[in-house]
């Protein structure tokens, strides 16, 4: 009989992956933060002390994309008192987001982890819009006379229709305590990332903005 042992966070690496892929579009949406942290919510029940040693956990089946995230945010999340591992340094799954919770249940207590941060990719929206093109009308009169017609469209530009292509990468991020056994819930926060460049672009703004948050929220 396989073992049905699930922990709170360990459902969640076996679930989805952070499928990140380069050649997105790059067109960029007007007035728009190029990250956005939608929601943030901290557990007010929650009264352990600060973690000092967190495992991060980038849920992704690409290798290099689920190092890159662990790597870049546990540089971004340490700091003295605490120490941050990436998920890659500890956790064997070379071609694979997928876990076996008594490994990582034996990983997090061999190598006496306090807290685990996992990210996976929610969703990524993709909307195309259509922006008409100016026109106007210009009236006959207009034409008579050089100056007339000189002076009056002067200052109006033609501007053609074309399609907007803007596309959203939606990341949910969950802070646990690796104790009681079963983990028990931080800090939740969603992101979005809009018209990210690469996979690379939308980790850099990702990182930053957790780790502000849980700074912010004095987690950290």
């Amino acid at each position: 009989m396989k073992k049905r042992i699930v922990l709170r966070f360990a459902s969640l690496f076996t679930t989805a992956a952070l499928m990140l892929s380069s050649g997105l579009p790059s067109v960029p949406v007007a007035n728009a933060k190029a990250v956005k942290l939608l929601m943030s919510w901290k557990n007010p029940a929650y009264s352990g002390a600060k973690p000092r040693r967190i495992l991060v956990i980038g849920m992704s089946q690409n290798p290099e994309i689920r190092a890159d995230f662990e790597d870049d945010l546990s540089s971004v999340m340490a700091s003295d008192g605490i120490e941050v591992i990436p998920g890659n340094h500890i956790l064997f799954r070379p071609d694979s987001a997928d876990l076996d919770p008594e490994y990582l249940r034996g990983q997090i207590r061999d190598f006496e982890i306090d807290a685990v941060l996992v990210s996976r990719l929610v969703r990524v929206d993709k909307k195309t819009t259509y922006i008409p093109g100016q026109s106007y009308v210009v009236p006959y009169a207009y034409y008579r006379s050089f100056y007339g017609y000189y002076g009056t469209v002067y200052r109006q530009v033609y501007s053609p229709d074309y399609l907007r292509e803007d596309t959203t990468v939606r990341v949910e991020t969950n802070f646990y305590a690796a104790s009681p056994a079963e983990g028990e819930l931080i800090w939740t926060g969603t992101s979005d990332s809009f018209n990210p460049k690469s996979a690379q672009k939308v980790i850099d703004g990702v990182v930053k903005i957790i780790a502000k948050e849980l700074r912010s929220q004095n987690i950290l």
